[in-house]
C-alpha cells in the first residue's frame, strides 16, 4: 500500500541534518489508554517509534497490541541517533515531532514521507474531517501550510490564548479580561505588573507568564500579530529592524524588564507555567487550552480559571496561531509503513483520541472528536465557549525550513539577556539577532541546497 522507497541520504542531506543539534519538542504525545470495540487485527508486525518518555505509556503499548495486532517498539528520541539510522538506512517507522517548526526544516531535507496517498485510502482520518491546524504538517518545497501533508498533529492549542485566576485579580482589583474581544498586548502587560506580587525581594506571585511554546516561534507569532512577518519572502532571513518585528521584539524584551513572568533571566523552579499555575502563584499563562488537562483535574482551581482570547497589538490584526501542533511523521526509508500507518490511523484516530479529546488536554485535530471535549461543569462550558470562539482567527503563521527552533533559540538566548537587564538597547539587540540568526539560516540554506 503506497510504498515509497526514497532515495539514499547524500552527503549533503547527511551534513543538512548533522547541523541540526538538539530537536525541539515541547508538547507530549501523552494520551491515556481506552478500550475500543470492533479493533481491527494485524498481522503481527512491529511498528518502531522514536518517541520522548512520557509520549506513549506501556498502558497505551500494551491495547495497540490488543486493538489492531501490532507490537510497539521504542525508541528514546535523540536527533542525533536519528540522524544515524536515517543515514544507515534504518529509521523508525514513526518519529515524533513539532509540527510548527519541525516540519519544513524535516520535509526540506527530503527525509518526509509524503502523507496524501495514505490519507485518501483512509476509512479512519479522513482530510475533510481534518482541522486546519494540521496544515501544519504540509510543505510545497517553499512555504509550510500548502502542499503534501507529512504528518499530523495528535491535538493543539492556539498558544497565544491565556488562562487567567479569578481569585487572583480579585485580590489585586483587576478586571477580568473580556472573553469575547482580546486585550491589547500593553494591557495584559500593565495587568500583569499589576498581578504580581513580591517579598522580600522575591517574587510571590507572577503577573503572567508570556514565553510561547519556543521564543523564535513566539516572536515570529507577535511579529504577525502586529501586522509584519520575521522571516523574508524566502524564510532565508530574519528582520528584526522592520517597524512589526521591532515591536514584537521591544513588547518581549519589556516584559522581561518588567520580571512579571518567568523569563531567561528569571526562570520559574518549575520550569513550566502547571504546576506555578496551579499553586496560585501565576494569575495568567499563555499555555492556551491545552493546560485545561490540568486545570480540569483540580477541583479546587477549576472553577476559579478562565480562558481569554489571544491578545492583539493596537493597530496590528487578530491572530491566533498553533505553535507547537506536537504529532508523528514517517520517515522515506521506513521499512513497515503499512503497519506504521495502522498504529498512525489507531493513535489519531481511534482510542487513544478520544480518550486526549475527553480529557481536555489538547483541542482534538479531527473535527469529528470536538463533541467530546469536556463540557459537563459550568466553568467548562465556559472555557469551550471561549475557545470555539477564537477557533476561526486560527492561522498558520509558516516558520523557516532553514534552521530549527532549538538553534534560533540558543542564539536569542545569548543576546537577550543584555537587552532584558537594560544593558542593551532594543535596537541593538534587533542588529544582533539579525546578524546572529541569519548567519545560521545562511548555513541551513546552503544545506539544503
Amino acid at each position: 500500500m503506497h510504498p515509497h522507497a526514497g532515495a539514499s541520504l547524500s552527503r549533503r542531506r547527511f551534513l543538512a541534518l548533522a547541523a541540526v543539534g538538539a530537536a525541539t519538542g515541547t508538547a507530549a504525545l501523552n494520551g491515556c489508554a481506552m478500550r475500543v470495540s470492533g479493533g481491527v487485527s494485524g498481522g503481527g508486525e512491529t511498528v518502531t517509534l522514536m518517541v520522548k518518555p512520557d509520549d506513549i505509556s506501556p498502558e497505551l503499548i500494551r491495547q495497540a497490541q490488543k486493538d489492531i495486532g501490532v507490537k510497539i517498539v521504542t525508541v528514546r528520541y535523540d536527533i542525533t541517533k536519528l540522524i544515524g539510522m536515517m543515514t544507515n538506512g534504518t529509521p523508525p517507522d514513526l518519529v515524533r515531532g513539532v509540527g510548527a517548526t519541525d516540519a519544513p526544516y524535516f520535509a526540506a531535507r527530503d527525509v518526509m514521507e509524503d502523507l496524501d496517498p495514505y490519507f485518501a485510502g483512509s476509512g479512519v482520518l479522513r482530510v475533510d474531517d481534518l482541522d486546519p491546524v494540521n496544515d501544519l504538517w504540509r510543505f510545497d518545497g517553499r512555504t509550510q501550510g500548502r502542499g503534501p501533508r507529512y504528518g499530523m498533529a495528535k491535538d493543539f492549542s492556539q498558544d497565544s490564548m491565556y488562562w487567567y485566576n479569578t481569585a487572583l485579580f480579585d485580590k489585586a482589583g483587576v478586571d477580568y479580561p473580556s472573553e469575547t474581544e482580546p486585550v491589547t498586548f500593553e494591557e495584559w502587560l500593565e495587568n500583569a505588573k499589576r498581578l504580581t506580587r513580591r517579598k522580600s525581594g522575591q517574587t510571590t506571585v507572577f503577573g503572567g507568564s508570556y514565553n510561547g511554546v519556543s521564543t523564535p516561534n513566539l516572536l515570529a507569532s507577535l511579529t504577525a500579530a502586529a501586522g509584519g512577518s520575521l522571516f523574508s519572502d524566502d524564510f532565508s532571513r530574519v528582520d528584526f529592524t522592520t517597524p512589526e518585528a521591532r515591536k514584537a521584539l521591544n513588547w518581549y524584551i519589556e516584559y522581561g524588564r518588567a520580571k512579571v513572568g518567568p523569563s531567561i533571566i528569571q526562570p520559574d523552579p518549575n520550569t513550566w507555567d502547571g504546576p506555578t499555575f496551579q499553586a496560585n502563584r501565576m494569575a495568567m499563562s499563555n499555555s492556551g487550552y491545552w493546560l485545561g488537562g490540568l486545570i480540569n483535574a483540580d477541583k479546587k482551581l477549576a472553577p476559579l480559571a478562565r480562558l481569554a482570547p489571544a491578545p492583539l497589538f493596537e493597530g496590528g490584526q487578530r491572530v491566533s496561531p498553533c505553535q507547537a501542533g506536537t504529532g508523528l511523521w514517517m520517515p522515506k526509508k521506513a521499512k513497515n509503513k503499512d503497519a506504521a500507518w495502522r498504529v498512525f490511523e489507531w493513535f489519531f484516530g481511534e482510542g487513544p483520541a478520544k480518550a486526549r479529546a475527553s480529557s481536555g488536554w489538547g483541542i482534538p485535530t479531527l473535527k469529528s472528536l470536538r463533541p467530546l471535549m469536556p463540557a459537563q461543569e459550568d466553568y467548562q462550558k465556559r472555557v469551550l465557549k471561549v475557545q470555539n470562539a477564537e477557533l476561526k482567527h486560527f492561522s498558520v503563521i509558516a516558520y523557516t525550513p532553514y534552521a530549527t527552533a532549538d538553534s534560533l533559540y540558543a542564539l536569542f538566548n545569548q543576546e537577550a539577556p543584555a537587552a532584558m537587564h537594560g544593558r542593551m538597547s532594543v535596537d541593538a539587540l534587533a542588529g544582533r539577532l539579525n546578524s546572529a540568526l541569519n548567519e545560521q539560516l545562511k548555513r541551513g540554506k546552503e544545506q539544503v541546497g
